[in-house]
């Protein structure tokens, strides 16, 4: 008897006493719970209407298809089939979800690139936004009150003093200025007569051990290239000028850029640290030079945009005061200017000097300016008078840099050929280095704060033992450009000639001296 349901042999077979009809247990128990009625006839059907039907043990008859080889055969053939579907169609759900995968990373990949365009768009947007509004005009009653728009330098045309020749008029170097100078220098002068080489001051077999110990990519790779460093050297801070236009300030210590100056429009030629306050200065080939003052929260602001040369500036070298500095450039001139007030005191253009200056650097008593011209010429000026007291010629091509020593009597003057000693008592060139073939220049050369060593920067770096007029200048070490150019174009001491900074035409600062282990023993 089969199920009246299913049609199979019942394995637990119950009977319906309303109808008389067989079903399967399991089968008409969940019929029941579901509809309530029999599944036949339709009648009202309960749990209690069914009454088990006891039977022997059912063995179920085999198959048929396995009752035969062939229909073994048969039906792994079908088994088999259906494995290769489903196998055929799992592969399918996962190259479709593998395309699906692709397309979603494709889309983040898509919307990471365009929200970091968006980032740099917005940081863009923000530095012209912050320079608009350093650079835009103060209004007419604070112009009246600080004499010029201080927070861009530049006079108001309306408001400017225009002399004979339409030649912008300057206030000039009052009497109370010069006294100052004065002052500065007879009291410096005095010190120097009773200074003594720094006991920290790091000796020659230390510099001749010195190697590369970091180096630090500060400036843009797509415009590579340092033109000019400077250090603070109470607080161990090295600032570069580079081709990208940006100035940076870094910490040595730490290893860290403090910040990034952006502004000039063109390469920094020349940057400045005014030693006795928290203030900066870049020159550029855009013509300006900027004074920047570092604010509370650590950042440097640009205060002033000093627009008063018409060509390059090439130098920035500040007074002994902290508070005057002159700027030096291709137009001829060099301009004396008041710090604090951004405002420029005098003028001084050179008839004779026809190709511009490239070089300029102050006297450590104050009174003495230096200038290299781009016609191979040394010209010291009396920055009392602002006249031409003195001319050094016998260098080949612009003279790149002039460092005074601090001694007061030496003068290094680096040039297409080399570099040239002068002794400043008596106006005369006592020593010579033509230390590179004549396709290679001379780009920088320092003299350490106490006066015992130079440093000059070419197609290496050397450091000399400071002599004297008579006595030899030895060569104590020779560094390589690491950089790969053959142009390594600045370099300066650190404090105590402990380390020294080297800038090249790649976009990394340099620094050299003593490995630390080595370091730690030196007295």
């Amino acid at each position: 008897m089969n199920c009246s349901i299913s049609g199979e042999v019942p394995e637990e077979p119950v009977v319906s006493i309303k109808s008389g009809l067989l079903y399967e247990k399991r089968l008409i128990e969940r019929h029941i719970s579901d509809y309530g009625k029999c599944p036949v006839t339709g009648e009202e059907l309960t749990m209690g209407d069914i009454v088990p039907v006891k039977t022997g043990k059912i063995v179920k008859p085999r198959s048929l298809t396995a009752a035969s080889i062939p229909g073994m055969l048969g039906m792994f053939q079908n088994e088999w089939d259906a494995l290769m579907l489903s196998n055929f169609a799992l592969e399918q759900q996962l190259h479709t979800a593998r395309q699906e995968l692709s397309h979603a990373l494709y889309q983040h990949d898509a919307a990471c690139r365009v929200i970091a365009r968006l980032k740099k768009e917005r940081d863009e947007a923000r530095s012209l936004l912050a320079q608009a509004e350093r650079q835009a005009p103060l209004p007419a009653s604070a112009a009246t009150a600080n004499v010029s728009a201080l927070s861009n330098g530049k006079r108001a045309a309306e408001s400017e003093d225009v002399g004979p020749g339409g030649k912008r008029m300057r206030p000039g170097v009052s009497d109370s200025i010069i006294a100052e100078l004065t002052e500065c220098n007879a009291a410096l002068s005095q010190q120097r007569k009773k200074r003594q080489i720094p006991p920290t001051l790091a000796p020659i077999d230390a510099l001749e051990r010195y190697t590369q110990l970091s180096s630090h990519p500060l400036h843009k790779t797509n415009k590579p290239g340092i033109t000019s460093i400077d250090i603070n050297l109470s607080k161990d801070i090295v600032a570069t000028g580079g081709v990208d236009s940006n100035a940076v300030l870094f910490n040595r210590t730490s290893g860290e850029i403090l910040s990034t100056l952006s502004g000039h429009s063109k390469k920094v030629t020349s940057v400045k640290f005014v030693a006795s306050n928290d203030v900066f200065l870049s020159g550029s080939a855009d013509k300006t030079v900027r004074i920047w003052q570092r604010s509370e929260e650590g950042n440097y602001d640009c205060r002033h945009i000093l627009k008063d040369h018409t060509a390059e500036v090439q130098a920035v070298t500040v007074h002994a005061t902290n508070n005057y500095f002159v700027t030096a450039s291709l137009d001829t001139t060099w301009c004396f200017y008041d710090l604090s007030a951004g405002l420029c005191l005098t003028q001084v253009e050179d008839p004779s000097n026809s190709m511009g200056y490239t070089s300029a650097a102050f006297h450590p008593d104050g009174l003495i300016l230096g200038t290299g011209t781009n016609g191979a010429t040394v010209r010291i000026w009396d920055v009392k008078s602002r006249g031409n007291v003195a001319n050094f010629d016998g260098h080949t091509g612009a003279v790149t840099a002039i460092s005074f020593s601090e001694n007061g009597y030496f003068l290094a003057t680096a040039a297409h050929d080399g570099v040239k000693l002068w002794d400043l008592r008596k106006l005369k060139n006592f020593r010579s280095f033509e230390l590179y073939d004549q396709d290679t220049p001379t780009n920088s050369v320092d003299f350490d704060h106490s006066g015992s060593y130079l440093a000059i920067a070419g197609s290496d770096i050397r450091v000399y033992q400071v002599g004297s007029v008579k006595a030899e200048w030895n060569c104590i070490k020779t560094l390589p450009d690491l950089s790969g150019t053959g142009r390594a174009t600045s370099v300066k001491f650190g404090p105590d000639a402990r380390y020294l900074a080297v800038g090249s035409m790649d976009r990394n600062l340099r620094i050299f001296g003593l490995p630390e282990d080595d370091a730690s023993t030196e007295p």
